[in-house]
């Protein structure tokens, strides 16, 4: 793992100057930490603000980055004005990511900075994520991928580093929750995310909360997992679905990032 750190920040050294694009999770907040440990004001993290992205996850970035000393900016960026990502086809990841490195590059010509980095790591290059064709189109960086670190080391570093959302639970794009061939809307982004707002109110931490129509599906960790069969969170998570419109809850019961549900129960 050392060696992986010491060829990543060898590998942004070897840098004039970046963009890191910073969502605020844990491999991207690395990233823009040890972008601006070696390459000082020469670095500029960007947090995307947009609706398909819960207002605290921007502000916990734009925390974060304070905390960190980062140089660092939030730029808005509407989703929904490209019809491609509205139809929510199976391509939807490669046609947003294509705007937003679009914007990547007009913000780092903008600023002077010779290119974009961001945190794709190892174990996402075997995800099916269209959104790296994308990347590799416009020939945004991927270091720590380059690297080989994997998500769990990019977590045992950031907390070696003593950063402070080492153990933040993956939180990707709300449009994630919508199945593909459901138009993506603002309303349906803001469901979503009330939805799992409202979740995390209860103590839940590590979970998605999946829109099916009249139906929400609240896809759980394995220790989110065991809260939800205690009926004294169990019973106000599903009254606040069906306060927000879902008659049906269904709870997947998941067992880290396996592929396939452990236990399913539909309850109303």
């Amino acid at each position: 793992m050392e060696t992986k750190l010491e060829q990543l920040k060898s590998r942004i050294a070897g840098l004039d100057s970046a963009l890191v694009a910073c969502s605020g999770g844990v491999d991207s907040t690395l990233l823009a930490y040890l972008a601006h440990s070696v390459l000082g004001d020469r670095a500029l993290a960007v947090t995307i603000s947009s609706p398909a992205t819960p207002a605290s996850e921007v502000e916990g970035a734009q925390e974060t980055a304070r905390k960190l000393g980062l140089s660092h900016t939030i730029v808005e960026y509407d989703p929904l004005a490209n019809p491609d990502f509205v139809a929510n086809g199976h391509q939807r990841c490669y046609h947003c990511k294509r705007d937003l490195c679009q914007a990547w590059k007009r913000i780092a010509r903008d600023n002077g900075l010779s290119c974009v980095i961001e945190g794709t790591n190892r174990d996402d290059r075997y995800d099916h994520r269209p959104g790296m064709r994308a990347l590799a189109e416009y020939g945004v960086l991927s270091p720590m991928a380059e690297a080989g670190l994997t998500k769990a080391e990019i977590r045992n570093l950031s907390r070696d580093l003593g950063l402070p959302n080492w153990d933040k639970p993956s939180s990707p794009c709300m449009a994630t929750r919508i199945p593909h061939g459901t138009a993506i809307t603002r309303e349906l982004l803001d469901l979503v995310a009330k939805a799992e707002e409202s979740m995390r109110d209860l103590g839940l931490l590590d979970f998605r909360v999946r829109h099916h129509g009249d139906t929400a599906r609240i896809e759980a960790s394995a220790s989110d997992a065991l809260l939800l069969a205690d009926n004294g969170i169990k019973t106000p998570a599903i009254s606040r679905l069906n306060a927000l419109g879902y008659t049906h809850v269904t709870i997947d019961t998941r067992s880290g990032n396996t592929a396939g549900p452990v236990d399913v129960r539909r309850v109303s």
